[in-house]
C-alpha cells in the first residue's frame, strides 16, 4: 500500500518511534511482525505465541496497513475488540498515515433494533421498575442520536441490564426486510460497513457464529477476506464448542407461548384460541421439565443424555412438545403474513422446533431420524455430547461437538492466510495441544519470550506447609499462608480462584482475618457487582484485595502497584463432571489415549499461565505470585506446569517472600496507603 517495509516502519527512527515517546524497538516485535508477512505472501497459517509485553498489537497491525487487501481481526472480548477499533488502529492508521477504511461489526445484540424499541414503548407495562423506565428513556435518545446503535456507547445503561434484551433483536425474531425500519437499521448498517472497509474488528463469538450459520448454509454475516488474524486465539477451542452446540431451555419455550399468544390475540384473534395454544406450550415445557424429577432428587445439577434417570419417561415428554410445537408452527404459519409480530413469532418457533429436535438426535438407539436407512451417500453428523442442566426452576439443554478441529479447520479458504497469537498457546514451548484441538497440525508456530526481566520484578512462591487442596482445612490454611503477604503488601492484591464457592469461602475468610487484626481495607468478591464496576474500584482504591473466579483469570491489565500480589488457590483443572470433557476423556481413553497427559494437563498449563500473567505487564511491574496447590512441586506432573510459567525467582520460604516485598516497596518507594491497624 505504501513504499515503507517492516524494519524501516519498528526502526528507532522508523515513524513508531516519531509519533510515540515510550516506544522502544524490540527484536521479538519486529521477528513476529516479519513471520505475519510471511503468512500473508504465503497464503498460509501461522500460530505465534507471543509473551506479554512484545507487542504484539502493532506486530499484526503493521504488515495489515503494509499489505493492502481486506483483513478481519477477531478478539477474544468485546474490550478488546472496542480497544482496537477505537484506540489502536486509529492511533497506528494516524502514525503511518495510510487511508484505512474501518469498520466494528459486533452481533446484533449488541445494537439498538428500532422495531423492539418502538414495541417496547407502546407496552410500558412490561417495565418492571422505575429504573426501566429511565432507561428506556436514555435508549430512546440514544437511537435517535446514535450513528452505529452500539450498546457500548451508551455508559448510562448498564449493559447486563435485563432491558436490552427486550430493545435488540435476535437472528430468529429479526423480521429482515419485512421490518418497518429496515432503512434504519444499525445491524444492516453495521454489515455494510463491514462490506465496504479494509479491516473489520470482530470478537470470536460473532466469528463461531458466522462459522456455524455456513455449516447451514447461511453465508451473509461476516465479508470475505483475504486474511483472518485471531488475537486472544487460546479462547477459539471453547467458543467454537459453544457456538457450534446446540443449547435451548425452558424460559425460551415458555417466552415462545407468550410471544405467540400476544401477537395472535392482537393480530389474528379471529383464527383460533391463541391462549389456548399457549397453554398448551407452555403445559408440555413444564411436563418435560417433570420429568427431570428423578435426576433433581438424586442431586443431580448436570446430567448426561444417556444417563438421565427414567429416560423413557423423558423422551415421551420430549416428543410430545416437539408434536405440541408442530400443531402450533401449522397455525402460526397461516397467518405469519399479516403482521410482522406473527412473523417473528412463527420464525421464533421455527428456531426453536429446529435446535430441540436437533438436539434429540440421534436416538437412544443411534438412529437418526434426518438420516435414510441407506445412508452410506450421506455425511454422518459429527460426533456430539448431549446433557441436561436442571433445577428446580430450569431446564437447559445442551449440546456440544466432541471435537471442532474438522469444522474449524475446513472453513479457511486455500487462497486465505491466517494468523493464531496469544501469550498462551503453548505448554513448556509445545503447540501441539492447541492445534490438535483446532486441526492445524500443518501450521506453522514460533514462540517469542517476554522482555520482561521475571526473574528480578517477580517472585513464585509455593508455600511448603500447606495440606492438599482436597483437605477441609486447606481454604484456612490458604488464608493463613496469604495474610503475612497481604500485611505487607500495600498494593492492590488478587486472589484467583477456581470455583464460585472458593471465591466466597476465601472473601469471607480475609474479610475476618482483616477485621480480628483491626486492618482498614476494602475485600472485593465476584458476584457484587458487574466485573468492571469491581475493576474500577479496585483500581481507585490502590490496596483493595479482589477475589474472583473464571472470567478474572484473563483479559484484566493492571499495571503498577494496583497490582503486585496474585495468589491462586490451586490448581485450574476442568471440573471432573465437565460433560465435555468427560466425554473427549472417555474417547481419549477407547482410542487407547492418556486423557490426563493429552487434555487435562494442558488445559491446566494454559489456564494457569493466563492467572499467572496478570501480575507483570509493563518493565517496571514487580510482585509476588503465591500458588497454595503444593502438587504444583511434589507430583511429576507439576513440572509441566510451572515449567510453562514466566521464569520468576523461585522460592517455598515464606520469609523469602516476605523479604521479596519489602526489597521491592523499598526501591519503589512505596507508602501504606488507608490501612491503618
Amino acid at each position: 500500500m505504501f513504499s515503507q517495509d517492516l524494519s524501516d516502519v519498528f526502526s528507532a527512527q522508523g515513524p513508531l518511534a516519531e509519533n510515540s515517546p515510550h516506544y522502544t524497538p524490540r527484536q521479538a516485535q519486529m521477528e513476529l511482525a516479519q513471520a505475519i508477512e510471511q503468512a500473508i505472501h504465503d497464503n498460509t497459517v501461522l500460530i505465534a505465541e507471543a509473551g506479554t509485553g512484545t507487542g504484539k498489537t502493532w506486530a499484526y497491525l503493521v504488515p495489515i496497513f503494509l499489505r493492502g487487501g481486506k483483513t478481519l481481526i477477531s478478539t477474544g472480548t468485546r474490550t478488546l475488540q472496542d480497544q482496537l477499533f477505537r484506540r489502536d488502529i486509529p492511533q497506528l492508521r494516524k502514525m503511518l498515515a495510510v487511508p484505512i477504511q474501518l469498520a466494528l461489526l459486533k452481533g446484533r445484540g449488541n445494537y439498538v433494533c428500532h422495531y423492539y424499541l418502538d414495541r417496547l414503548e407502546y407496552d410500558e407495562a412490561a417495565l418492571s421498575s422505575r429504573t426501566e423506565v429511565q432507561y428506556l428513556r436514555e435508549i430512546q435518545l440514544f437511537a435517535q442520536r446514535s450513528r452505529s446503535g452500539d450498546k457500548s456507547e451508551l455508559a448510562t445503561v448498564p449493559e447486563e441490564a435485563e432491558i436490552w434484551q427486550r430493545v435488540t433483536s435476535t437472528r430468529e425474531n429479526c423480521l429482515g426486510q419485512d421490518c418497518p425500519f429496515v432503512r434504519e437499521c444499525f445491524v444492516m448498517k453495521a454489515r455494510r460497513q463491514a462490506q465496504e472497509a479494509d479491516v473489520v474488528v470482530v470478537n470470536h463469538a460473532l466469528f463461531m457464529a458466522d462459522l456455524a450459520l455456513r455449516e447451514d448454509g447461511i453465508t451473509d454475516l461476516l465479508p470475505a477476506v483475504d486474511l483472518v488474524v485471531f488475537d486472544e486465539a487460546h479462547q477459539l477451542p471453547d467458543v467454537a464448542t459453544r457456538f457450534l452446540g446446540t443449547s435451548i431451555s425452558l424460559y425460551e419455550i415458555t417466552d415462545l407461548s407468550r410471544q405467540v399468544e400476544v401477537a395472535g390475540l392482537g393480530h389474528a384473534r379471529d383464527t383460533v384460541n391463541w391462549s389456548q395454544i399457549a397453554a398448551k406450550v407452555q403445559q408440555a415445557g413444564r411436563e418435560l421439565h417433570l420429568s427431570t424429577a428423578p435426576a433433581i432428587q438424586q442431586g443431580l445439577s448436570r446430567v448426561g443424555y444417556f444417563d438421565i434417570p427414567e429416560a423413557q419417561q423423558f423422551d415421551e415428554r420430549l416428543e410430545a412438545l416437539l408434536e405440541v410445537l408442530d400443531k402450533l408452527l401449522q397455525i402460526s404459519g397461516m397467518v405469519a403474513e399479516r403482521h410482522p409480530d406473527l412473523a417473528a413469532a412463527h420464525k421464533l418457533a421455527l428456531d426453536i422446533r429446529a435446535r430441540l429436535f436437533q438436539w434429540s438426535q440421534p436416538d437412544r438407539q443411534g438412529r437418526h431420524a434426518y438420516l435414510s436407512d441407506d445412508s452410506n451417500d450421506q455425511e454422518h453428523p459429527e460426533q456430539a455430547v448431549r446433557w441436561l442442566e436442571i433445577g428446580r426452576n430450569f431446564l437447559r439443554l445442551h449440546s456440544a461437538p466432541l471435537s471442532v478441529a474438522g469444522v474449524f479447520s475446513r472453513y479457511r479458504a486455500q487462497d486465505q492466510s491466517w494468523v493464531l497469537t496469544s501469550a498462551t498457546l503453548t505448554v513448556h514451548g509445545d503447540f501441539s495441544h492447541f492445534q490438535r484441538q483446532l486441526g492445524l497440525q500443518s501450521a506453522r508456530t514460533q514462540v517469542w519470550s517476554s522482555p520482561f526481566d521475571y526473574a528480578q520484578q517477580g517472585l513464585f512462591y509455593v508455600p511448603s506447609s500447606l495440606p492438599l487442596p482436597s483437605h477441609p482445612s486447606f481454604n484456612e490454611a490458604f488464608v493463613d499462608a496469604l495474610f503475612p503477604l497481604l500485611k505487607e503488601n500495600h498494593g492492590g492484591a488478587l486472589v484467583l480462584c477456581t470455583t464460585l464457592r472458593a471465591v466466597e469461602r476465601l472473601a469471607d475468610l480475609l474479610a475476618e482475618h482483616f477485621e480480628a487484626q483491626g486492618i482498614e481495607r476494602t475485600v472485593l468478591r465476584q458476584g457484587q457487582r458487574s466485573r468492571q464496576v469491581l475493576l474500577d474500584e479496585f483500581r481507585a482504591r490502590k490496596n483493595a484485595v479482589l477475589v474472583g473466579s473464571a472470567s478474572f483469570w484473563e483479559g484484566i491489565d493492571l499495571p503498577g502497584e494496583s497490582l503486585t500480589l496474585v495468589a491462586i488457590d490451586k490448581l485450574p483443572f476442568a471440573p471432573p463432571d465437565d460433560p465435555v470433557l468427560e466425554a473427549r476423556i472417555n474417547e481419549c481413553k477407547a482410542r487407547g489415549g492418556n486423557p490426563f497427559m493429552e487434555y487435562q494437563i494442558p488445559e491446566a498449563a494454559i489456564a494457569l499461565k493466563q492467572g499467572a500473567g496478570r501480575l507483570i505487564r509493563t518493565e517496571r511491574d514487580w510482585g509476588v505470585l503465591l500458588v497454595g496447590d503444593t502438587r504444583l512441586v511434589d507430583k511429576p506432573y507439576g513440572k509441566v506446569l510451572w515449567r510453562g510459567l514466566p521464569p520468576f525467582s523461585r522460592t517455598r520460604d515464606p520469609a523469602r517472600a516476605l523479604a521479596f516485598l519489602r526489597e521491592k516497596k523499598s526501591q519503589h518507594k512505596i507508602l501504606p496507603v488507608e490501612l491503618e491497624e
